[in-house]
């Protein structure tokens, strides 16, 4: 971590880290000539792979497009009905709504806030084609259950591992390594970034083929220039950026190391902060992957005046996430205030605090001190 910076220093949300290695490989694509579809980005998809101890992984230009092939590639579409969370990003909403299937929300276990089972197995109808879980905060699903709630159904699984890059599920298995078509993001304030880009786990080689296809505008590996075998989408990622993502791959142990001894810090200086919940590191074999630090305000906390006062005091912060159910294109399909009310509750009361892996300890001990001030209690000692 950091030597301390100015107490006046504003504290960010999030900061990527990149380094001496992430211009060296940037360089080297730069004069090979080979901006896109050249070697780096196979480089990217090995080096990912094999770190997450998969046979392959296809890149794409972002966590959203690998969602949206995932789709594709498990025949969701219209009528089709696909189980997921309210509380995530829109991306692992609208990837269904791109081919015409409904995402059907299911409330989270209040622990976690990933897709609690029994919920979602109540929510089963005759037009369920899948599920969708999402490793919400980079918090394992639990995996298990819904796998086997997908096998007695016959349902698809698609993971939003998006946030989740290093967790560990309740078996002791890497998220995104079981056997599901899964997807990861990079974007700036991910555990590692390739500014803008994602990947998408393949369940096999026929899975991997299409997806690479249609990343390409439908071209197959042996097809020319301009020739397209069916339907596809401008989603290939570029070697600029593979060329960052493989530099992060080579220190993505680091980068989520000391990410969790952040982590630690806060838990340390948050206990001693009344009515503010941090969220859990662990649970049995469970492992988070420490995306973004979201705590709990308690019930009556005005969150909004507490961001303000954190941002005149140099600290960013933010609500963090709404349910997504609760957009206006969601509400048209006729969902409302309190269908969900333990993702809903979540919503209402959680707080990103700043955090990334160049964090030093005066800057948490900083941003904990501001956050009792914001709640009118006094200074943290010792």
């Amino acid at each position: 971590m950091s030597d301390s910076p100015a107490d006046n220093e504003p504290i960010p949300l999030a900061r990527p880290e990149l380094g001496e290695r992430e211009e060296e490989l940037a360089l080297e694509v730069l004069r090979s000539g080979r901006l896109s579809l050249g070697p780096m980005g196979e480089r990217f998809e090995r080096a990912l792979a094999g770190w997450l101890g998969v046979e392959d992984a296809v890149a794409v230009s972002s966590g959203t497009a690998a969602l949206h092939l995932g789709v594709r590639a498990l025949g969701w579409g219209e009528g089709d009905e696909v189980l997921t969370s309210p509380l995530s990003f829109v991306a692992s909403a609208n990837c269904l709504l791109y081919e015409g299937a409904a995402p059907v929300f299911c409330d989270v276990d209040p622990v976690t806030l990933n897709l609690d089972p029994a919920a979602t197995e109540a929510a089963h109808g005759e037009r369920t084609r899948g599920l969708l879980p999402v490793h919400i905060f980079g918090f394992p699903a639990a995996m298990p259950e819904l796998e086997a709630l997908a096998a007695r159904h016959g349902l698809g699984i698609l993971e939003d591992a998006c946030e989740a890059i290093g967790a560990v599920d309740s078996e002791g298995r890497a998220v995104g390594a079981r056997g599901n078509l899964a997807t990861f993001a990079f974007y700036a304030n991910k555990q590692m970034t390739t500014g803008e880009g994602g990947m998408i786990v393949p369940s096999g080689p026929e899975a991997a083929a299409r997806l690479r296809s249609e990343r390409n505008q439908g071209r197959a590996a042996d097809m020319g220039w301009l020739d397209h075998g069916g339907l596809g989408f401008n989603y290939r990622l570029s070697d600029l950026a593979a060329a960052l993502g493989v530099a992060q791959v080579e220190r993505l142990d680091s980068l989520l190391e000391r990410r969790a001894a952040v982590a630690s810090l806060y838990e340390q200086r948050l206990a001693a902060i009344e009515g503010v919940e941090a969220p859990i590191a662990a649970r049995g074999s469970e492992r988070r992957s420490w995306f973004v630090y979201v705590v709990r305000l308690g019930d009556d906390v005005d969150r909004d005046a507490t961001i303000a006062r954190l941002g005149e005091r140099g600290i960013a912060s933010k609500a963090y996430l709404p349910c997504i159910h609760l957009f206006p294109h969601l509400r048209e399909r006729g969902y409302r205030e309190g269908q969900f009310p333990v993702a809903e509750a979540a919503s209402a009361h959680s707080l990103a605090l700043p955090f990334f892996p160049a964090m030093s300890e005066a800057e948490v001990d900083r941003v904990c001190q501001e956050l009792a001030a914001a709640l009118g209690q006094a200074p943290i000692t010792g």
